[in-house]
């Protein structure tokens, strides 16, 4: 049953103008895809991940996203291509993204390569407030419903080497109107930097710090910044903590090279507990590779 009070609505609606509009995730450090063209291919397989998420579990209109991405190297490992998609949904409020990928790898030297993407693709936004409960029903803005559809693109470098990563991507360059109205409201550009090191204490366990830093005009830098332990080469388990939002947990495990699933928690810091769950996350990825491609060594990320 749809219920979400009008405040919700505007509440929801004047963080978007101000604040981070992309739909984020707590295990950004699977999905680099979803914010970064140049990952495209970095992994040497076909790699697959879905993730979906609630956040703020039993509140009426809470977001609910899901993302799905696929990659994979061609022509010799020295280009990649990809595909990812994204749909969020806020109170009445939906928004669907799909980009093409494009990369191109370079060797720097024999540890280091540096990755540059493309990304081209659809953004649709929209809204719909006929299940909302108003005291006007005859109000034209909640009478009918809005959706539009643009194109986009964006560009975004990734450095990386067998232990170490950092990125700077611009997944969606063009800024586009979301109101029918006023004309006034724009889904802003969002500035993403990565970074992560992966430190082997010894065969049974290796620390990896990473930090996922984004940024947009009208609105306060972010971080998400993540400790993981990774045991035996197969079991993650990791801390995170978002800036002025949330402390939270995850984990990871990894099947026989090929399918890996993982789980994360979050709980609000910012007065947003009472009445509420919780945010959860479920990721599963795989990693097909050929008979005579296959990855010697375990991928960190």
């Amino acid at each position: 049953m749809k219920r979400i009070t009008l405040l919700l609505v505007g509440i929801l609606s004047s963080l978007s103008a101000i604040a981070q509009q992309d739909a984020q995730t707590s295990m950004y450090f699977f999905n680099p895809l979803q914010y970064n063209p140049a990952y495209a291919g970095t992994r040497q397989s076909l790699h697959i991940t879905g993730v979906t998420r609630a956040q703020w579990v039993g509140w009426d209109g809470a977001p609910n996203t899901q993302f799905l991405s696929a990659h994979a190297p061609v022509i010799r490992k020295n280009i990649g291509v990809g595909l990812n998609m994204a749909y969020d949904k806020i109170g009445s409020r939906s928004g669907f993204n799909v980009m093409a990928n494009f990369a191109y790898h370079m060797r720097l030297n024999k540890d280091l390569r540096l990755s540059l993407g493309l990304s081209a693709g659809l953004q649709q936004y929209g809204y719909d407030f006929t299940g909302l409960i108003v005291t006007d029903p005859n109000d034209v803005n909640y009478t009918t419903n809005y959706s539009k559809t643009r194109a986009n693109m964006g560009f975004g470098s990734y450095l990386f080497g067998e232990r170490f990563y950092a990125g700077l991507s611009l997944p969606r360059l063009i800024k586009r109107n979301i109101d029918n109205n006023t004309g006034d409201a724009y889904l802003q550009r969002h500035l993403y930097l990565t970074g992560g090191y992966v430190h082997p204490i010894n065969s049974i366990l290796d620390l990896k710090p990473s930090i996922l830093l984004k940024y947009t005009a009208n609105g306060p830098a972010i971080a998400d910044i993540n400790f993981s332990a990774h045991l035996y080469k197969t079991f993650w388990v990791g801390l995170l903590y978002r800036t002025t939002d949330c402390i939270g947990f995850n984990f990871a495990y990894q099947f026989k090279d090929i399918c890996t699933a993982g789980y994360a928690f979050d709980i609000p810091l910012n007065g947003k507990f009472l009445n509420q769950w919780g945010t959860h996350e479920i990721m599963v990825s795989f990693d097909l590779n050929g008979k005579n491609n296959a990855v010697q060594s375990p991928r960190y990320f």
